[in-house]
């Protein structure tokens, strides 16, 4: 039986040639992150929740001309954290990346926001500071970043406490690997209702006495807010799918957030997941490997949901507990 495997970093950088950049304001209580790599990649988008904020997601369908992407961005800020983008793009620019159109390149960098404008942060910029972010973060990449109360993650909440910014990685075998990386702003909770166990710890590590808890209630509290929620999340894997094989993985990969979330892909949420392939990888059956990829990008989502959550840290001005808090 092949067996699986967290990666080295267990991280969505464990997959080749992918690295992340985070940039926030603890003051503004927001932030952003960023994906990319050296070289442009495939990429593609699923989009379940009810209140989504997005950017040059079009491009990702399995239809449009455009092949390969040069980032992704998740922001905080709600439409104000779209000009993060901006400044990926002004980066990128630099470099001489992006879609060559004969006369100049643009760079291709397709963009989600969650709402964090009401985490108590200061909102009264005069500019909007997202598009320095979005430089900032771009300038930040690397194979190691911090989890938590950083980046897209920076003023995320749930229902019940914090939100943040969580990743993880499987490998299966030697061949195959898939990783992922979610900011975490939900209106549902993480937890079973009435309690601090988290729904994501069920599809972790195997665990002794992993029994489900007793309960109060039936379903969780809720953040009855509209459009004032958002889980963003991004899958990647190495092997080489095309764009409508990656529209596929990044569908499935929700399923990911309903195990983690309770209740998620609602009316006021914009649950998003981008999925996307360093192709650095051949497929060796198409029908198994695009199973399985689709089956593991859901338990890295999961995993990736549970390790925003603890990751998240106190801040001066928050209006929510930690998960570590609640646990001392």
């Amino acid at each position: 039986m092949t067996k699986l495997f967290n990666g080295p970093k267990n991280s969505i950088t464990d997959i080749d040639g992918f690295l992340v950049g985070n940039a926030h304001d603890d003051t503004l209580k927001s932030g952003v992150t960023v994906l990319t790599r050296s070289t442009s990649f495939r990429a593609s988008v699923s989009i379940l929740g009810g209140a989504p904020g997005t950017k040059e997601t079009d491009l990702l369908s399995p239809d449009k001309v455009v092949e390969n992407i040069d980032g992704i961005v998740l922001a905080g800020g709600s439409a104000f954290g779209l000009d993060a983008s901006s400044g990926v793009m002004d980066c990128l620019r630099i470099q001489n990346r992006g879609f060559d159109t004969g006369a100049i390149k643009v760079p291709i960098v397709p963009s989600a926001i969650l709402f964090d404008l009401k985490n108590g942060g200061l909102k009264d910029w005069k500019i909007n500071p997202y598009r320095d972010l979005g430089r900032k973060a771009f300038l930040n990449n690397s194979d190691n970043f911090e989890l938590g109360s950083v980046g897209a993650g920076c003023g995320a909440t749930t229902s019940v406490v914090k939100g943040g910014l969580g990743t993880n990685s499987i490998f299966y075998g030697n061949r195959i690997k898939v990783g992922a990386i979610v900011a975490v702003n939900s209106v549902g909770s993480p937890f079973f209702p009435g309690t601090n166990i988290l729904y994501s710890d069920f599809y972790g590590e195997k665990k002794e006495c992993m029994e489900r808890p007793p309960m109060t209630a039936l379903i969780n509290s809720t953040k009855l807010l509209t459009g004032e929620a958002t889980t963003l999340g991004i899958v990647c894997t190495n092997l080489n799918f095309n764009k409508n094989d990656l529209n596929r993985i990044a569908t499935s990969a929700h399923s990911g957030i309903a195990r983690a979330i309770e209740p998620s892909h609602t009316p006021f949420d914009g649950d998003i997941i981008f999925s996307a392939t360093s192709g650095t990888q051949p497929i060796v059956s198409k029908d198994k490997d695009l199973m399985l990829v689709c089956q593991l990008s859901a338990l890295c989502v999961t995993q990736a949901v549970g390790s925003a959550i603890k990751a998240a840290r106190k801040k001066k001005g928050d209006q929510l507990s930690c998960w570590a808090d609640l646990k001392t």
